[in-house]
């Protein structure tokens, strides 16, 4: 498939031909959503620690004798139905990830990108360059390509001023080829690539 290159600057710079095995694919939802899933799944901390009976700095003196108070009977002072005592089924320390096997979620990313194809929301850049890291004149570019939600994928080596000028510009993110994934695919509204990230893809995905 073919699509129209443009510049920062929004002048047209041509065509470039797309493949079709991961631009023109028919999106499907239960791919993206495995591939979210497993995403979010493994930047979750799993730091969250409750204390246990085990864990509580309490007596472990029976509370009162056993018989002929007419009440209940109790042991431990550290169980979870007293003030004080610890949590009954707490959050643990753990690791929330989850397998997903590569070709999935190699997959998932071909999905993404065939979705934003599909939906008219790419644009193919020649050069993610500028002479000077001022965010003005990148928002100024951004404007003439009507970009207000986006994410923007460089080559492997991003020209340090853009990358510089644009990491100011709200709900614009900038990531290199490198760091391309489902979810920020998903949660921008364009995406924006540069003739090296598609040319970096092409070679990944052969």
């Amino acid at each position: 498939m073919d699509v129209k290159m443009t510049t920062l600057a929004g002048k047209d710079a041509g065509k470039l031909k797309l493949s079709e095995a991961i631009f023109g694919l028919d999106p499907r939802e239960d791919i993206l959503q495995r591939v979210v899933r497993w995403q979010l799944a493994k930047r979750q901390q799993g730091t969250h620690q409750a204390k246990g009976r085990a864990d509580i700095a309490r007596t472990g003196a029976k509370m009162y004798r056993q018989k002929g108070t007419g009440r209940a009977r109790h042991s431990s002072a550290r169980a979870p139905q007293f003030r004080g005592g610890g949590k009954a089924h707490g959050p643990i320390a753990r690791s929330h990830e989850i397998e997903l096997p590569k070709k999935v979620r190699a997959l998932g990313l071909k999905h993404a990108l065939s979705a934003k194809a599909k939906g008219s929301m790419l644009i193919v850049v020649d050069d993610l360059a500028v002479k000077e890291a001022k965010t003005k004149s990148v928002i100024e570019a951004f404007a003439k390509l009507g970009l207000t939600n986006a994410l923007i994928i460089g080559g492997a080596e991003m020209d340090a001023n853009f990358r510089k000028a644009a990491s100011n510009i709200p709900n614009v993110d900038v990531l290199p080829v490198q760091g391309i994934n489902v979810y920020d695919i998903l949660r921008r509204g364009t995406l924006v690539l540069s003739r090296a990230a598609v040319e970096a893809l092409e070679e990944r995905f052969k």
